[in-house]
């Protein structure tokens, strides 16, 4: 009489159910979490991409005379559009990306480019130095979700984008 009550708790199922999902609870929570982590880096990359568009956008709609062939960028163009792209406005802008606290971070840089053939023709017409072409690139480090909770105490990773744009001179 004895081993029926062990054969019959051996035989139950009433428990699987719950034994199954505290197993599979962590591998679930894991892959939740890293999913929330991939999709908040993939943003922050493209806010940085867009953010890099819109400074080398506003940059080449400036003057002919702020980018000198042979010269400097003159003027406050390296800080209104490193402002530009850091929070999306000249002044008083909020920075578009957690941990994006410098506009340093963002670098504006020109060439003139004389092997361009269409240099001297139609809004080039009567500039010298050829085509000038400005250059945004921002290199920015990557707050994780983890560390803004407080689960990680390192940012290594940093979202670096470039663009280019003629300047049209309007």
């Amino acid at each position: 009489m004895r081993n029926r009550p062990l054969h019959l708790l051996l035989a139950s199922r009433s428990g699987v159910a719950a034994a199954e999902m505290a197993l599979v609870t962590p591998m679930i929570i894991a892959f939740m979490f890293g999913t929330f982590e991939i999709g908040n880096y993939f943003y922050s990359v493209h806010v940085v991409a867009t953010a890099v568009r819109d400074g080398a956008r506003y940059a080449s709609r400036l003057s002919f005379s702020d980018f000198p062939c042979g010269g400097s960028i003159t003027g406050s163009v390296i800080t209104n559009t490193q402002n530009i792209t850091r929070t999306g406005a000249i002044a008083n802008g909020v920075q578009r990306l957690a941990g994006w606290t410098t506009a340093s971070s963002v670098s504006v840089t020109f060439a003139c480019d004389t092997a361009n053939a269409s240099a001297g023709n139609g809004i080039y017409t009567g500039q010298t130095g050829g085509v000038r072409v400005v250059t945004v690139s921002a290199t920015v480090p990557y707050t994780s979700l983890f560390y803004r909770v407080g689960l990680s105490n390192a940012n290594t990773l940093n979202l670096y984008a470039q663009s280019q744009a003629a300047v049209v001179g309007i």
